[in-house]
């Protein structure tokens, strides 16, 4: 105990050799540098110091407590403590329930105080926990290791390292050899003091009982993990021990010392029964003569095993019986060839022979073979219900001595270990004694024959005196090589060998109860395909076949099974054809079909041997499917007649069943009209017993009467259940489209409605609802679940619920591909209907709610393989089907159902129930058992209690409000109601937190590893609970840490004070979980990092969780984590093992790693973004600061130091890359007319796009059938061609989905940074000089990705200029003097360049026209900044060369927007315009106007004055200020124009004045302006008003009053406008009757018109003096 490790480390170890074992494992290196590690840990795990005075003295003073704080995080360098009175007090009692040394216990004690929190448990306890737990994964790391090293068919190098290991453990490397015997006799000591130990907690257990007192809880819970931890460390010895003797660590004085031991033990319990591997290896070992041994040491070792039985008889007289056989097996071998052994030996090899054969025969007697199949039947039990295994072990063992009935908790490891030692025996005993084998049958063949001479017929004595050593031998035999087919083979892989001459002589003059027991030994060594044939054959072998009627003498073979079942169906139909009463249809046995009261069972085993050898054996099959002269459907059905006894009935329809294996359709049709006929009544030979003269059918009363005693006997109805199990499954020989019924569409139609519904009806109404309520024994009711709900899942998973959606959508006939004769055939037909109706019955839902509840304790100590946890999957998994079917059937099938339906159907359901969950609704108790199902350590459990958690939680209909009750809060929800109701909430997020937990050694096995698949399962559950009610509190909420109140959310204090949470653990999961496997990057392992992303981000943009989020994850400095977990993922980084440049990226799940990568981004920058503004509004500067380095690469840690990482402009690097377009799909012969946009999934914005791929292959395949139905792939080469086709199809809508989905999350991961860049660089305190370096270095980044992205006309563009638009508009833009600095000489080279870029993306004439519009508004920004700053033109920037450099194509590119632009892009076109315009106004450069009358642009713009007016009434009111808008840009890009001389000219030239005049805007009421859907109407119009004439009056300005032409059309437009002049002057003037205040653009238009006046001497002096005025 001086070196307590790591829980941690060890169970890590246990871990990877389990997955060593199982070949799982990727590299053995760390397992082997760990297990170094670990060498004094194991060579001293049985170091246990006892208590004593010394110590505790100076425990309980309080101080010199040595600690070796080694198993600490800390060293304090041996320091002495003083300890507090209650921890002396908790240190003491642990020495006394450890019987461990008081200094040990304060340390076990000390190291244990934290495990104590996440166990829940106290310190005192915790550390027993500890204590036991270490040992226990020692002693499995060291048995595994030992089975390894020692393990023959192992790899040789893998094998030589874990033996250098074990080498080095036991001290024998270096050392001498009997260090490893000391070992194994230290081993065996240890198994001594556990069972001392055990009996010290039995007593005490007693002495409570005894004194009436009481305990806590815990005190029981400790008390019971002791004695479950001690058995299992007992039987780890016993394995340990074990494998030891087998690899040759031991010496003969071990086996010596063991012996010595044996006779003290007194009790027939668990703990002796693990002795029995360690007695029969030693016995093999040193007993054999096959291992080199040494013959004196035998012969000494036999006279000592041999001698005990008079000189010291042990306790356990059987157990000394069993020893004595197992070790004369082995013995004999020395004696049966004498030349192993002396001169002497050789002389006296006659007389030893006899001698052991004598003493064999005694043991015998003594019960040898009681004991050793005891040991087998109870360490190996069948869980599951076999009357006719149970009823002949159950003969065989008739007043023997039982082990308890803990001895079914034997650990699988330890029952191979046993059953491997026992067929060791088995091989022993063949072959070392032959003579005593053939010795002993005589003796039982006499015996019986003595027997039978005195029966009498019709007797039921079943005691006869009688030995059974040969049945007893031949049953042990069937256990050693059960499911051990490699072990099985030995008995056929040489016809020559011992084994097979004893199958051949065991065969032969079989009696009665021996043929049972002989078809079980066949059974066992008959499993797998190649035994199967091989036990075929030899059943086969018909030389020794006789009749019947003299069968006894004769050998087993199909023959003589053949001829006995024949015999039996005779014999019934016999009694068929005598007449008999209705009343007499019922079970029983008569004494004239039975000779011998063994007959019945020996009747079941040949049943179960045919049954067995039908399932694992093809040829089986076939061969009694296609019997000339045995009819087996016939045989069987009529051994189903009432008047036979149930077991054999039940072995009939097991025999059914098993020829259904891998059944054809045309075999399950066949049977199926078999048992149509049986039912109705039509394979009897005689007419119908009477029936009640009301009945009209006689074969609808005699299906009656056929079906009552199969549901009223259990054996029956589980084997018929299971019958009809596998006559509703699916063929073998079926598609994939699962479109055939599984029986012919006119079954029955001879007396009933066609189809199974009788059957149907059977299985729920009489056995499941009727039958299954009133069995008491649990097993049964179990058994009988399971087989009735397989049959409901296997009905309603069968159903292809696509066909009706194809049917709707796509343009296949599907009544002329499907193998059903129509689809309406189908639905009406097939047993789901029916099923589903039943699933919505009262009664049937009772029960099937009743075996969901189980008590969660009873389920965690229950076998993976056991009837309980077999039931419990299957009832959760028909919960899930009808929840995945119910909107199908309630839609579409039952409406059809209803359509067709002829009346005489019996509706079943409960019409009030419109879905599962409003049965759920009132027994929530199934939500509080699914949650605890998912922490009882069973992986399949958990996962089918997710998936149906995850439905049920999702559902709005029981997240509803709760009315608090006894001990309950008031919440918003009635799932946490039902869970803080009986306080199990607690306990359900430790499980969940558990399994939360990152393992390491979770990559080592992948997607593979169950602690991912429930990691996986968990969060989709938690997601879909908290997408079902935005807003409101959910059950993943309580699951989370979160407690509610009111509806509202607060965190709960003690978990989120421990960070103990199921929160916390999702923020330490993604913050940990590795991305992938060393340098790759793996798509399972990112989906798990994205899904707790998911989790997190649904709560942080929650309302009602965000603040509580956001300070949890701030206080785990989650972002900063996240930020230094980023790694670059350029085109060199394997995804899955493929790189983007790989061909096949797109078509495989390399794609979906990438997008699972990216997503992760996406998030990060979300969150980032969040923190920012959060900073901001709260004021945070250290915060802020914090976040400002990490964006700019370099984390603070929290203890100052930094670190580098990523900056936020590194992380654009996956738009470095380019996501390669799907293929199109090719033209195609035989799939042209299909439409697959018919299975277009529809999908929300913000998830992945794509197509239902199930759809896609049921539409492929749904084509193909047509088209073979049809005649058209007449040929093997069109067949081919097809086949081709459907996979080209398949592979390439697989990569569209890829490609759509990665295209999607890229684009919003792009949106995402350029969000936060925007957020960084805009709203940070950051001085002008920081800002313009990052504006400068994020353009320098983007910039060329634009250009690239532009050129593509990707929507990658878009959301780059709109962050290239945000940053323009941070700009300040530099006076471009000859005195600028450098940095502004930077900074302006910088501009030009997102200028000449963006001029270059403009000339992209197929680019976006959103994209279009933001270029306009950068390329504006740009050009306005510029103009705004001044400055020479010769300093500036030459603009106009720029334009010029970019094309001529550009400005016409603008043109076509400005004029047909949708929105605001034509706005956005005008203004780019106009800011050129005054550009090349500065520059004094034509290039922009000359490209406008290229164009003709001026004359559309001038042309356009003319709708105005039209335009504006014709408006809808939220349109009005768009269109404004829309003429102020128009206008101001005339009014740049007219700024020149000859832009002026062109202005004219295109008919200014006369679209002035012709708009009528001048001529209207001044008063009321235009008559649009506007509150400012007037002011609009005069605004409009006020362009026009600016116009005008700059276009006179420039042209000159030298220009008579201009000036004439000036004067004509005042001569027009008089009256608007003149109201205009009287509002200046304010001499208008309705007055007001002065108005900026009147006033403005009044200079305008007398500017306009002066120019054009409309006026004489006098009266332009009076206007003046």
């Amino acid at each position: 105990m001086a070196d307590l490790g790591g829980l941690e480390s060890f169970r890590g170890l246990h871990q990877d050799l389990i997955a060593l074992q199982s070949a799982q494992l990727r590299t053995i290196d760390k397992l082997h540098a760990d297990l170094k590690v670990q060498v004094n840990a194991f060579r001293r795990l049985l170091d246990k110091p006892a208590k004593n005075s010394e110590s505790r003295t100076a425990v309980k003073s309080g101080k010199t407590i040595e600690l070796y704080i080694s198993m600490l995080a800390i060293s304090f360098d041996d320091e002495d403590f003083e300890i507090n009175p209650d921890f002396q007090e908790n240190a003491v009692q642990l020495a006394d329930t450890l019987d461990l040394d008081e200094r040990e216990s304060a340390r076990l004690l000390l190291y244990s105080q934290e495990d104590a929190e996440a166990l829940d448990r106290s310190s005192p306890a915790s550390a027993v926990i500890v204590f036991h737990e270490r040992r226990q994964f020692l002693l499995e790391c060291l048995r595994l290791l030992l089975q390894n090293a020692t393990d023959p068919d192992g790899d040789e190098g893998i094998r030589q390292i874990q033996l250098d290991l074990v080498c080095e453990i036991l001290g024998i490397k270096d050392g001498p050899a009997r260090n490893g015997s000391l070992y194994v006799r230290k081993c065996l000591a240890a198994m001594g003091d556990i069972e001392k130990w055990l009996q010290a907690l039995g007593d005490r257990y007693q002495g409570t009982l005894v004194l009436g007192q009481t305990s806590s809880p815990e005190y029981d819970e400790i008390m019971a993990f002791q004695q479950q931890s001690l058995e299992q460390q007992h039987e780890s010895l016993s394995a340990l021990i074990t494998h030891m003797v087998k690899g040759g660590f031991t010496s003969v004085e071990d086996f010596h010392k063991l012996l010595d031991y044996l006779p003290t033990l007194e009790k027939w319990n668990l703990a002796t029964a693990h002795y029995v591997p360690i007695i029969a290896a030693f016995t093999s070992q040193y007993g054999s003569s096959e291992f080199g041994g040494d013959s004196h040491e035998a012969s000494s070792l036999n006279r000592k095993i041999l001698d005990a039985k008079d000189t010291t008889p042990w306790h356990l007289r059987n157990l000394q019986a069993a020893t004595v056989s197992w070790w004369l097996a082995e013995y004999s071998g020395w004696v049966s060839d004498p030349s192993l052994g002396s001169s002497t030996r050789r002389s006296d090899a006659e007389a030893e022979a006899r001698t052991c054969s004598e003493a064999f025969l005694r043991a015998l007697r003594d019960g040898a073979f009681q004991c050793t199949l005891a040991i087998c039947s109870q360490i190996r039990p069948n869980e599951w219900y076999d009357p006719a295994r149970t009823g002949l072990i159950q003969y065989l063992l008739r007043d023997t001595p039982l082990l308890p009935s803990e001895a079914a908790r034997t650990s699988h490891f330890l029952q191979d270990l046993i059953m491997e030692q026992f067929e060791t025996f088995v091989d022993a005993f063949i072959t070392n004694m032959p003579d005593t084998l053939r010795q002993f049958q005589v003796d039982e063949d006499d015996q019986r024959k003595n027997i039978l001479g005195g029966f009498q017929p019709g007797s039921r004595n079943s005691h006869w005196d009688q030995d059974l050593h040969l049945e007893r031998f031949l049953v042990i035999i069937s256990f050693a090589f059960n499911n051990r087919v490699d072990a099985a083979q030995s008995f056929w892989i040489d016809t020559d060998s011992n084994l097979y001459g004893f199958l051949q002589w065991a065969s032969r003059r079989q009696s009665t109860p021996r043929v049972g027991a002989f078809c079980e030994m066949l059974i066992s060594i008959s499993q797998g395909e190649e035994c199967a044939s091989a036990a075929h054959t030899f059943l086969l072998d018909e030389g020794n076949t006789s009749s019947a009627r003299v069968r006894r003498s004769s050998s087993i073979s199909w023959a003589q099974i053949i001829s006995e079942l024949s015999l039996y169906a005779s014999r019934i139909r016999e009694t068929l054809a005598s007449t008999r009463p209705a009343l007499q249809y019922r079970s029983g046995t008569n004494a004239s079909d039975i000779d011998e009261p063994e007959s019945e069972l020996m009747l079941e085993c040949y049943l179960r041997l045919t049954s067995h050898l039908c399932r694992e054996c093809r040829t089986t099959r076939s061969w009694f499917l296609t019997h000339q002269t045995f009819h087996a459907l016939e045989i069987m059905f009529c051994l189903c007649t009432p008047s036979v006894p149930h077991r054999l009935q039940a072995g009939a329809f097991d025999t059914l069943h098993a020829l259904l294996t891998e059944k054809s359709l045309d075999t399950g049709f066949a049977l199926w009209n078999t048992l149509d006929q049986w039912a109705s009544g039509a394979l009897a030979s005689t007419q119908h017993p009477s029936r009640p003269g009301r009945t009209a059918n006689p074969s609808v009363w005699m299906e009656e009467v056929t079906f009552e005693p199969v549901a009223n006997n259990f054996d029956e109805a589980c084997s018929f259940v299971r019958l009809l199990q596998s006559l509703v499954s699916k063929g073998s020989d079926g598609t994939g489209l699962r479109d055939a019924l599984p029986f012919p569409e006119q079954l029955g139609a001879g007396y009933r409605m066609p189809g199974i519904e009788p059957y149907v009806d059977l299985v729920f109404d009489r056995i499941l609802a009727s039958k299954l309520p009133v069995i008491e024994e649990p097993l049964q009711f179990r058994v009988l679940t399971y087989n009735v709900l397989n049959f409901a899942a296997t009905s309603l998973a069968s159903f292809n619920e696509d066909l009706l959606v194809l049917a709707n959508k796509s343009t296949v006939s599907i009544d002329t591909a499907i193998t059903s004769s129509s689809l309406a055939a189908y639905v009406r037909l097939h047993p789901f209907n029916r099923v589903m109706e039943w699933m919505f019955n009262d009664r049937v839902l009772a029960v099937l709610f009743a075996a969901a509840n189980q008590e969660v304790n009873e389920v965690a100590s229950a076998s993976p393989t056991s009837p309980l946890i077999l039931s419990l999957l299957r009832t959760i998994e028909v919960m899930n089907l009808v929840m995945d079917s119910q909107a199908t059937y309630f839609n579409l099938v039952r409406p059809l159902i209803k359509m067709q339906s002829s009346g005489h159907r019996q509706p079943v359901l409960n019409p009030t129930l419109v879905c599962f969950e409003d049965s759920v609704a009132s027994r929530l108790d199934l939500i509080v058992d699914l949650c605890l199902y998912c922490g009882v350590g069973n992986q399949e459990l958990a996962l089918v209690s997710l998936k149906l958690l995850g439905k049920l939680a999702g559902s709005k209909k029981l997240n509803t409000h709760s009315t608090p009750g006894l001990r309950q809060q008031l919440n918003g929800n009635r799932l946490i109601a039902v869970l803080e109701q009986n306080d199990d909430l607690e306990r359900i997020r430790r499980s969940f937190v558990s399994a939360m937990h990152f393992d390491s050694h979770e990559i080592e096995q992948g997607s593979q590893a169950a602690g991912w698949t429930i990691k996986s399962v968990i969060l989709d559950f938690l997601r879909q609970s908290l997408i079902a009610s935005p807003g409101r509190p959910t059950l993943a909420h309580a699951l989370l840490g979160f407690t509610t109140a009111a509806g509202t959310l607060s965190f709960e204090k003690s978990l989120f004070a421990e960070r103990s949470s199921l929160f916390h653990a999702i923020i330490d999961l993604v913050a940990n979980y590795p991305g992938g496997n060393e340098d790759v990057k793996q798509c399972w392992a990112l989906s798990i990092k994205q899904k707790g992303l998911q989790i997190l981000s649904i709560l942080w943009n929650s309302p009602l969780t965000s603040v509580l989020t956001l300070a949890e994850l701030r206080m785990s400095d989650f972002l900063f984590a996240f930020f230094l977990q980023q790694t670059l993922v350029g085109s060199h980084v394997p995804w899955d093992g493929r790189s983007v440049r790989d061909p096949d990226f797109m078509s495989t799940s390399s794609a979906e790693a990438l997008k699972e990568y990216l997503d992760q981004r996406c998030h990060l920058f979300e969150y980032t973004s969040i923190e920012l503004r959060l900073a901001a509004v709260e004021g945070a500067p250290t915060l802020k600061t914090r976040i400002l380095s990490t964006l700019l690469g370099s984390t603070t840690m929290p203890d100052g130091g930094r670190i580098a990482n990523l900056n936020i402009f590194d992380l654009l690097d996956f738009l470095d890359f380019n996501i390669p377009a799907a293929p199109p799909l090719p033209p195609t012969k035989f799939f042209s007319n299909v439409d697959f946009t018919a299975v277009q999934e529809t999908r929300p914005e913000n998830e992945d796009n794509g197509q239902n791929m199930n759809l896609v292959e049921q539409l492929l395949a749904l084509r193909l059938s047509e088209l073979g139905k049809t005649g058209q792939l007449q040929g093997g080469t069109a067949e081919q061609q097809s086949s081709r086709e459907a996979l080209t199809i398949l592979t390439i809508l697989q990569t569209e989905i890829y490609q759509k989905n990665l295209q999607t999350v890229r684009l919003r991961t792009l949106n995402a940074w350029a969000n936060l860049v925007t957020l960084f660089i805009g709203h940070f305190d950051l001085d002008q000089g920081d800002r313009e370096a990052l504006i400068l270095q994020a353009l320098q980044v983007i910039l060329p990705k634009l250009e690239s992205y532009a050129a593509d006309t990707a929507p990658e563009a878009v959301a780059i200029g709109k962050l290239l638009q945000a940053l323009m508009y941070q700009v300040e833009f530099k006076s471009c003097t000859g005195d600028q600095s450098q940095r502004d000489e930077i900074t302006n080279d910088r501009l030009s360049q997102v200028f000449r870029t963006v001029l270059r993306a403009i000339n992209i004439s197929d680019s976006d026209v959103k994209l279009r519009e933001i270029l306009y508004n950068v390329c504006f920004r740009y050009l306005t900044g510029i103009l705004e700053v001044g400055g020479s033109p010769n300093s500036s920037p030459r603009l106009i060369q720029l334009l010029k450099s970019a094309g001529r194509k550009v400005i016409d590119i603008i043109c076509d927007d400005a004029y047909g632009g949708n929105g605001t892009c034509r706005i956005s076109a005008l203004l780019l315009l106009s800011s050129l315009a005054s550009a090349a106004l500065r520059e004094k450069s034509n290039h922009v106007l000359e490209a406008l009358v290229r164009t003709n642009f001026i004359i559309v713009l001038v042309e356009g004055v003319v709708e105005i007016q039209t335009e504006l009434q014709e408006a809808g009111a939220e349109d009005v200020p768009l269109l404004l808008s829309y003429y102020d840009s128009k206008f101001s890009l005339l009014l740049t124009i007219s700024q020149s001389r000859a832009g002026a000219a062109h202005v004219v030239d295109a008919g200014l004045f006369q679209t002035i005049q012709a708009s009528g805007l001048f001529s209207v009421d001044p008063d009321l302006g235009i008559a649009i859907d506007n509150p400012e109407a007037l002011a609009k119009y005069y605004k409009l008003v006020l362009s026009i004439v600016r116009i005008i009056v700059s276009v006179v300005i420039s042209r000159g009053q030298q220009n008579e032409q201009t000036i004439e059309q000036a004067k004509a437009f005042l001569s027009e406008t008089r009256s608007l002049i003149l109201a205009i002057f009287k509002k200046r003037a304010r001499i208008d009757t309705g007055g007001g205040n002065l108005d900026a653009d009147v006033d403005e238009l009044a200079r305008l018109f007398v500017i306009l006046m002066t120019l054009t001497d409309f006026l004489d002096k006098d009266d332009f003096a009076a206007i003046s005025t």
